[in-house]
Parts: C-alpha cells; sequence; structure tokens
C-alpha cells in the first residue's frame, strides 16, 4: 500500500477565475446540494451561477423555487429524483405522469439536460429492482408530453466488482442483470449513464493508489494496461465502467461523471491545498484531452462536487466539499 503520508505535489496554476471562465468551453457543470442552515435561498443560486459563469448545474431532487428562478437562463441542468420515489415511479405510471407534470411541465424553458432516477442506489435491493421500470415510466411520461428529455441514473464505483486493470471492468453479479436492462435502454435511446467517480476516496482505499496518481500530478504512465496508458485515476475509474459495459453489449453507451471533487478538511490529505490541486488538475486534464484513453474521442462531460459546503451533513469531511462559501466567496483558489 503507498504512503498515506503524501508529499508535497506540483500545482497546476489555475485560479477558480480560470475555471469558471473555460467551464464554458468544456464540459464541466456543478452539483448544488441543499443540505445546510446557512446556504442561500434556491432562488438566489442560478445568480450565485450566472456570476461565476457555471453553464451547467446538477441537482438532487426537484426544487420548485430554484426551477423556478432558473427559468429563462441558458444553465443546463440535470434533475434528481429522490431514491424513495422509485418504488411509486416503477409501479405507478400515472405517478410517474404527475411528477413530471409538477416538476418538468410548467418550467417550458429550463434547459433540462438528463433526468436522474435516484443516486447511488444500492445494489442488489428494493430500489434497485425496480430502477429500470422507473426510468421507463418516466422517459414514456416526457415524451407523452412532448418534452424528450434523457433519462438515467447515477451509480458509484461500488458497482463494479472488479475494476484494475480498466479492461477487466464488470458489474458485480448482483447488478448484472439489472445493468443489462439498463444499459439496453440507455443504448436503444442514446441516453448516457452517470457516474459518480472519487479518486480521493481511491486513494483512502486498500489498493495502494499513488496520490499523484490520485491528483492528476504525474506525467508519468502508471498503469498500462495493453494499448492503454493511465497517467490518473479518474480515466482508469471511467475507463472500467466503459469496459464493463462492453462485456454487456453496450460498448455505445456514454458516460457523464456526475460527481467528482475532493475535500477541503476532515484528514490529513482533506485541506485546502489538496482540493485546489484536485479540483484544477481535473479542469486541466479536461481541457488538454477530449477523452480517456480506451475513448479518445468522447468528451467526457463532468460535474465537480460540489457548489457549496453542507453544515447538516454528517460530521466529517463529509461537510467541506464546497468551492464556495455560503456567501458565495471562494473556498479556496491556487494563485498563479
Amino acid at each position: 500500500m503507498a504512503s498515506k503520508n503524501p508529499i508535497p505535489m506540483k500545482i497546476v496554476l489555475f485560479s477558480w477565475v480560470s475555471f469558471f471562465a473555460i467551464s464554458t468551453a468544456i464540459q464541466i457543470g456543478i452539483n448544488y446540494g441543499d443540505q445546510g442552515d446557512n446556504l442561500p435561498s434556491p432562488d438566489a443560486v442560478p445568480t450565485t451561477l450566472q456570476q461565476h459563469n457555471i453553464q451547467r448545474v446538477r441537482i438532487f431532487n426537484p426544487n420548485l423555487s430554484f426551477l423556478r428562478a432558473i427559468n429563462n437562463t441558458p444553465i443546463e441542468v440535470v434533475l434528481g429524483t429522490l431514491n424513495e420515489d422509485v418504488l411509486t415511479l416503477a409501479s405507478d405510471a400515472s405517478y410517474a405522469t404527475s411528477w413530471i407534470n409538477t416538476n418538468i411541465i410548467p418550467f417550458t424553458n429550463v434547459n433540462f439536460k438528463y433526468i436522474s432516477v435516484g443516486n447511488e442506489i444500492t445494489f442488489p435491493g428494493n430500489y434497485a429492482n425496480s430502477l429500470v421500470a422507473a426510468i421507463q415510466n418516466l422517459d414514456a411520461a416526457l415524451k407523452a408530453a412532448n418534452r424528450p428529455i434523457p433519462i438515467t441514473t447515477a451509480i458509484n464505483m461500488l458497482s463494479i466488482e472488479v475494476s484494475y486493470p480498466p479492461s477487466v471492468g464488470r458489474f458485480t453479479d448482483d447488478s448484472a442483470p439489472i445493468f443489462r436492462s439498463l444499459a439496453s435502454f440507455l443504448n436503444t435511446n442514446g441516453y448516457p449513464l452517470l457516474v459518480n467517480a472519487y479518486p480521493y476516496f481511491a486513494y483512502l482505499g486498500p489498493g495502494g493508489v499513488r496520490f499523484d496518481y490520485a491528483l492528476f500530478n504525474t506525467t508519468d504512465v502508471v498503469v498500462q494496461d495493453g494499448e492503454y496508458g493511465y497517467k490518473n485515476i479518474f480515466y482508469a475509474m471511467v475507463d472500467a465502467i466503459y469496459a464493463a459495459l462492453e462485456k454487456l453489449d453496450a460498448p455505445d453507451v456514454r458516460i457523464v461523471v456526475a460527481e467528482t471533487g475532493w475535500p477541503w478538511s476532515g484528514n490529513d490529505v482533506a485541506t485546502t491545498d489538496y482540493a485546489s490541486m484536485y479540483n484544477n488538475n481535473l479542469i486541466a486534464q479536461l481541457t488538454s484531452t477530449t477523452g480517456t484513453p480506451r475513448r479518445p474521442s468522447v468528451e467526457l462531460e463532468t460535474y465537480i462536487f460540489s457548489l457549496f459546503n453542507e453544515d447538516l451533513k454528517p460530521e466529517g469531511t463529509e461537510r467541506s466539499w464546497g468551492i464556495l462559501t455560503h456567501d458565495g466567496g471562494e473556498m479556496f483558489h491556487v494563485f498563479p
């Protein structure tokens, strides 16, 4: 296992101003969570996004105040359903129609990019067993309303049984039948799969991941996987999912990274320096290359976690992922 006492690393010199300026040119967005008691009101958040030139945002549940405020702006929105709604969405098509009528139809000028049915649903389980039916019911309701919006879900890396090297990536035996059905639906409709990929957690895990490999901070190929060379674990994680999809006969399903980031407090590797380093190096990587080694011509749309710190989450690093303070100031930046 690699040492968990990291040495100082070279920082790619991008300011947060640079981040927000280039986010329009490449496919980078932000996650907006609302589990805090000191956050701006939801109807004020679109203004914050525009002030920082953020063009894409993901929210985890239908916040009607936020949707009303973001109406008539060019900002693209990834809208999530609650996990606890999955069972009813799957079993009751009329509920799916009602959900669409409440959360989509009134907002004719919101630029909905995707709808994510649930987030990090556990496989196996009742929610997982109902996931595809819920997606299909919402998709049918949207098409009936003439509001075609891609429907998908967001998974985490725990859905993968093996991910090293990336080419052997495969879904767990318990989840493979559901993922086969899901992948077939996504492939047929041309919808993406959302993936939450956190090199931070991979580094803290038992695999002995190099710190510079987690932080996009080496120019060396760390993992050679056949014809594919990996200089960062972020691309390796994404390509492990691509390899798993190929094994389900769905090689054309595009991956969108719905969450990635680095906490700035909570342990000795969760610092403002490392959080700034990770996010800025991520941006530099996405700017300099189109896609992953396995999908070099496919742009990797990515959403950083997260916009604000959320003080109602459990203690520890969970509260410390925000790039902005509750009043809109920068949590950290990198000086050029």
